[in-house]
């Protein structure tokens, strides 16, 4: 019986992986080798690593990578930082939890065009907030949180942190409470029982909730273009790559930033899975149930 059981399975995983390879190419496989292709053909030169070159020799071209990685890693570490505290508070199920979670889903759903948009009317020189500010005599300079590094770094805030505290709350509701309860009993304080067992059982679902932030912070461009200075301090390496595709028509100088763009976040990641193994190895959750 066990063996007529176990047969349609393997049946079944067998039809699914046809497909899921055949995606998975079409998806990313092709569209890299793709770009990648079109990048070693630089437009009336003679080397195949002329628009790498070109990029890492510009300064107007290699400084963008900089600037997106001051943009990326404080909202990562803002946005990670901030839902671990909140996500611990409300890890119980809860109506607050149900609200707080109904609520931020708003900001996911309405995408970063809308919440930018929404920025320029609130947090702009005429918005609520700076004349708040004025009325309550809290500060009588000019208040700009757009068109600068801050507002693109609030956007990213805004649009990010909800992804990161549902990832979170979902690890850390994993986390079985009466690890927590035994340790209490022998009398371990809440902040021993959240640093010596919620933290290192949390370690995996917080490096793949920052890897996940920093590639999203990391591609940032309608951000950067409308609420940022995108001539300037916020010209990111997404926007060094549309000017090269859609400004001046080489689309093989594009490729090659966006390959470089895939390689530096590679790295990034690479790099938090590497201390993530040296600070922890073992069970992503406690085992509820």
């Amino acid at each position: 019986m066990t063996t007529l059981e176990a047969t349609p399975t393997r049946d079944l995983r067998g039809w699914l992986v046809a497909p899921a390879v055949i995606c998975l190419l079409l998806l990313f496989v092709y569209p890299f080798i793709y770009g990648l292709v079109i990048s070693l053909e630089p437009i009336d030169q003679p080397s195949i690593w002329y628009n790498y070159v070109n990029f890492f020799t510009e300064p107007t071209q290699w400084a963008t990578i900089l600037v997106t990685l001051k943009l990326a890693v404080p909202a990562t570490l803002i946005n990670v930082g901030v839902a671990v505290p909140v996500a611990f508070a409300l890890r119980k199920s809860s109506r607050a939890q149900k609200v707080v979670t109904t609520l931020l889903v708003i900001p996911m759903t309405l995408g970063t065009v809308l919440v930018a948009d929404g920025m320029l009317s609130y947090y702009g020189p005429a918005g609520w907030f700076p004349q708040l500010i004025h009325a309550l005599h809290l500060y009588a300079g000019e208040i700009r949180l757009t068109h600068n590094y801050w507002g693109v770094l609030i956007a990213l805030v805004i649009s990010g942190f909800p992804f990161a505290f549902l990832l979170i709350l979902s690890y850390i509701s994993g986390i079985d409470p009466t690890l927590a309860r035994a340790a209490a009993t022998l009398g371990a304080s809440p902040w021993s029982q959240f640093r010596l067992i919620y933290l290192p059982l949390l370690v995996p679902g917080l490096t793949m909730a920052a890897a996940l932030c920093f590639v999203e912070a990391f591609s940032v461009f309608p951000s950067a273009i409308l609420l940022g200075a995108p001539a300037g301090p916020t010209r990111v390496v997404s926007i060094a790559a549309y000017e090269a595709a859609f400004e001046q028509y080489d689309y093989g100088m594009a490729s090659a930033i966006a390959i470089v763009m895939g390689f530096v976040q590679l790295l990034i990641v690479c790099g938090m899975f590497a201390i993530r193994r040296a600070f922890y190895s073992g069970p992503a959750t406690g085992g509820k149930g």
